[in-house]
């Protein structure tokens, strides 16, 4: 075991990460490695300004300080959402060309639930695609309906909270200008349009998906739809984070 003397010497010569990995191997180790002294020493490499107090800025010890401001917190936690799908309800509709071909009120609670049971008839990779684990939010077309591959297909989508009677943009008239035929998807996006509380977060889509069957009469230039579906895989990836992103939109 060394002697205190020789650590007492040898830990001002570590990087900040490995002085606290020694605090781990022994309590001898622990006690001298929590002299402030060699703390003050690695906030000097990264902060030298700070030393010119005569206590370290909030945190009361050098210690406290280098474990709360030398790494950046990665995969924090984030707290309880403040909206739920219960109090939420969607208003979605779909024209091609200016003629209306589906208009829904869809509960937020179904949006949450999704497709309990996929229909028969539709391919194996759209299959995958919908068991993937990022969170989607994908609802029946009820009544199924019919697209023209040769005319321009749009959607709009507005989210109401029934708890205080606003209303919020998702979606205004974007076109399906992408339709992938080998996924059997139809894709439409738009930026969202967010509170102006938030004015340094930019740059994030809503992605409406019209989900086809896979069906013969794709060659013939018809879109059977049987599913849509709301996503936000930008930057949205489990339900609570889709909760936060829609607390973030601008409510009227």
């Amino acid at each position: 075991m060394f002697t205190e003397e020789v650590l007492k010497n040898v830990f001002p010569l570590l990087e900040g990460e490995d002085l606290a990995a020694c605090m781990g191997v022994s309590k001898q180790w622990r006690h001298v490695a929590k002299d402030d002294f060699y703390w003050k020493c690695q906030c000097a490499k990264k902060w030298p300004s700070v030393c010119k107090r005569t206590k370290p800025p909030l945190t009361g010890t050098y210690y406290k300080m280098f474990q709360t401001c030398s790494k950046r917190r990665l995969n924090r936690t984030l707290p309880p959402p403040r909206l739920s799908f219960e109090n939420l309800e969607f208003f979605v509709d779909i024209w091609s060309e200016d003629k209306p071909v589906y208009s829904g009120l869809i509960p937020g609670l179904a949006m949450e639930t999704g497709i309990k049971a996929l229909p028969s008839g539709i391919s194996n990779v759209l299959r995958i695609h919908l068991a993937k684990p990022d969170y989607k939010m994908v609802v029946p077309a009820e009544p199924r309906f019919t697209i023209p591959l040769n005319q321009t297909v749009s959607v709009s989508m507005l989210v109401g909270r029934n708890d205080s009677d606003k209303v919020a943009r998702i979606i205004n008239r974007s076109v399906f200008e992408y339709i992938d035929r080998s996924s059997y998807r139809a894709l439409a996006f738009e930026y969202l349009d967010l509170s102006p509380y938030y004015p340094f977060v930019s740059g994030i889509r809503a992605w409406v998906s019209l989900l086809f069957m896979d069906a013969e009469n794709i060659n013939d230039g018809v879109l059977d739809v049987f599913g849509i579906q709301l996503d936000f895989c930008d930057v949205a990836e489990t339900k609570e984070e889709v909760l936060w992103l829609l607390d973030m939109l601008d409510w009227k």
